[in-house]
């Protein structure tokens, strides 16, 4: 096997797919907020000593909120509806649970320019090409972060969050794609700050399409969009 071609190896439950300079995580148990936390933690301290290589974490967490540090307090409009932990990234309220596709992404922006706009218009762009995947027109809407579709009814909608943070230039937190939530869950909290605007994700949009093939769709055009 050259260097260039990925290998697959199974670590306490887990995929990870490496290649030359980043690896992808596949957790196949939702996973704890906190322990995720926990774990960027750790892992941009040891990409930013140069210890480890960059990673895309790809899981789905139980039901829970978070609070970016621009939330404001009145779009928490459920607060005992589930779980709410404070995000330490930007952004404002979130939901995450089953049936999301979240990915953390610790990546080190020293290689790519230390350019934090550029680097999210990336993250947008890398979204939209795996939508693209399953025939679905996505793209980005001036002063709303994230990523938005045209409904069945021709309303728009968000379908993907992104709130990043960047620690010694390595970035962390990410991006989550509504594949097959639970919808009503994000009536607990106002996402992101926008009102006027609902969410939706591929189910809704009456795609069938599995979280596999999402993953899939997202590791095809990481390299491109991320320079991986």
């Amino acid at each position: 096997m050259s260097p260039a071609e990925p290998m697959q190896n199974r670590v306490s439950g887990e995929d990870k797919t490496q290649g030359r300079s980043s690896s992808f995580r596949f957790s196949s148990e939702q996973v704890e907020y906190s322990v995720a936390l926990s774990e960027m933690d750790a892992q941009v301290a040891k990409i930013a000593a140069g210890a480890v290589q960059e990673q895309l974490w790809f899981l789905e967490h139980p039901p829970l909120y978070t609070r970016g540090t621009s939330a404001k307090d009145e779009d928490l409009i459920n607060p005992g509806a589930f779980p709410v932990y404070e995000a330490g990234r930007g952004g404002e309220f979130t939901y995450h649970g089953p049936g999301q596709r979240v990915v953390y992404v610790m990546l080190d922006l020293s290689r790519r320019g230390r350019d934090i706009r550029a680097f999210v218009q990336s993250l947008e762009g890398w979204i939209i090409a795996g939508l693209s995947e399953f025939g679905l027109e996505a793209g980005i809407r001036d002063g709303r972060i994230g990523v938005w579709v045209n409904t069945r009814d021709g309303r728009e909608a968000k379908i993907a969050a992104i709130g990043i943070r960047v620690r010694k230039w390595v970035s962390f937190h990410g991006i989550s794609l509504n594949v097959e939530p639970d919808l009503s869950h994000f009536g607990g909290i106002v996402p992101c700050g926008i009102r006027d605007y609902g969410v939706t994700s591929l189910a809704d949009l009456g795609l069938e399409v599995s979280m596999k093939e999402v993953d899939a769709a997202l590791m095809k055009h990481a390299p491109e969009y991320l320079n991986l």
